[in-house]
């Protein structure tokens, strides 16, 4: 990937959403869209920013939501039809939720009991997330694998038929995590084989995220293929969420080199961090890519990245340069709008970073800065 033109004056840390690679990515949904006939909606637990929604609205049919939250900011700032998930919802949730959300899924027929009059009640659309026994989590293992034993996500084939099929408007089914064509071709074929009775029960299936379709490598045609076969068969709406797919290799993490230090392996200390700005970093975990940067060895300076922190664990990876880091030193990760931004903390007050766009004709802007007050805000009054 080639060095994003960015203005050396730039404050990091920063999150930078490109608009040129996220217009091409929203080709692909485009096309998805127009050929397979889907409904595709935006998952903004992955990815948020609503400075960017109005590039986006026109090609998603809505978005979908994790919570409360969520959903308030799907129905406000990106339009559109708005559907919502959760495990549980707490009392009084659902009754907030019906003044936003067109599409709310229960996760147990006990759920549906307790709110799904509430929901019905008020014109919403009835789904229902069911445990299909699919696992196809190529990231993470269990800890992003809704099929993982003991999950807490979807009624499972042994309670299926306690479920009231002729109030249920959706079939929904997320089993995925960054997978390519196989798994969501697999997924598709496996709901069609496996519940086809439940599927001639409602009205939509709902085939969830993880759908990694802008990655390279994904097969779009079979995708696209398995969709129109799955609509003829039953006859149904078909419903997709991909979040992350939508926004892979979209944007950056510009951080600066704030430090050098030596103990046994060349240190730099960077004025961003793994645990505040990178979870998914320690959690999965993974080494995400730097521009210029290759594997310790392939060039001839190794450093150990690590972050500005207080824990000990806050390493982002071990790369190597092709000349010498130095105090000043400006390092871009890349594939940095999935999840990254959307799960930060302030751990030890660290600030967050400034949330960007840089515009097609190379205009950079700040849309929106981080001080002290948001720190101190979440804190208490």
């Amino acid at each position: 990937m080639t060095t994003p033109n960015l203005p050396t004056s730039m404050a990091t840390p920063a999150y930078v959403l490109d608009v040129a690679a996220l217009k091409r990515n929203l080709e692909t949904v485009a096309r998805l869209k127009r050929e397979s006939g889907a409904k595709v909606l935006l998952a903004t637990k992955a990815w948020a920013m609503p400075d960017a929604f109005p590039l986006m609205r026109d090609t998603f049919d809505g978005s979908t939501a994790s919570g409360e939250y969520e959903a308030r900011m799907g129905f406000e700032d990106f339009g559109k039809e708005v559907h919502v998930y959760a495990p549980a919802y707490a009392p009084g949730e659902v009754e907030r939720l019906i003044a936003h959300a067109h599409h709310i899924y229960f996760n147990s027929p006990e759920q549906i009991a307790q709110f799904g009059p509430i929901a019905r009640a008020a014109g919403a659309k009835i789904g229902v997330r069911i445990n299909p026994g699919y696992s196809n989590a190529t990231l993470g293992g269990a800890l992003y694998d809704p099929c993982a034993p003991c999950s807490r996500f979807g009624t499972t084939r042994a309670d299926i038929d306690k479920l009231p099929w002729d109030e249920i408007d959706i079939f929904h089914a997320h089993t995925l995590c960054e997978s390519l064509a196989d798994g969501s071709v697999g997924l598709i074929e496996h709901v069609a084989r496996e519940f086809a009775p439940y599927i001639r029960k409602v009205k939509a299936v709902n085939f969830g995220g993880g759908h990694f379709i802008n990655k390279p490598g994904y097969d779009l045609d079979r995708l696209i293929a398995a969709i129109r076969a799955f609509r003829e068969q039953f006859n149904v709406e078909v419903f997709l969420e991909p979040g992350g797919g939508i926004v892979v290799n979209t944007g950056y993490l510009v951080a600066t080199v704030i430090g050098l230090h030596w103990n046994e392996k060349n240190l730099a200390i960077l004025d961003t961090s793994a645990s505040c700005h990178m979870p998914d970093v320690l959690e999965v975990p993974y080494t995400p890519d730097i521009i210029g940067a290759g594997k310790p060895g392939e060039h001839a300076h190794d450093y150990v990245l690590g972050g500005k922190t207080c824990m000990t664990g806050d390493v982002i990876g071990e790369y190597s340069f092709p000349e010498p880091l130095q105090v000043g030193s400006r390092i871009v990760f890349t594939d940095m709008m999935q999840y990254s931004f959307v799960k930060n903390t302030t751990f030890n007050g660290t600030p967050r970073p400034d949330l960007a766009i840089l515009d097609e004709d190379g205009t950079y802007r700040v849309v929106r800065s981080f001080g002290y007050e948001d720190y101190r805000q979440q804190l208490g009054s």
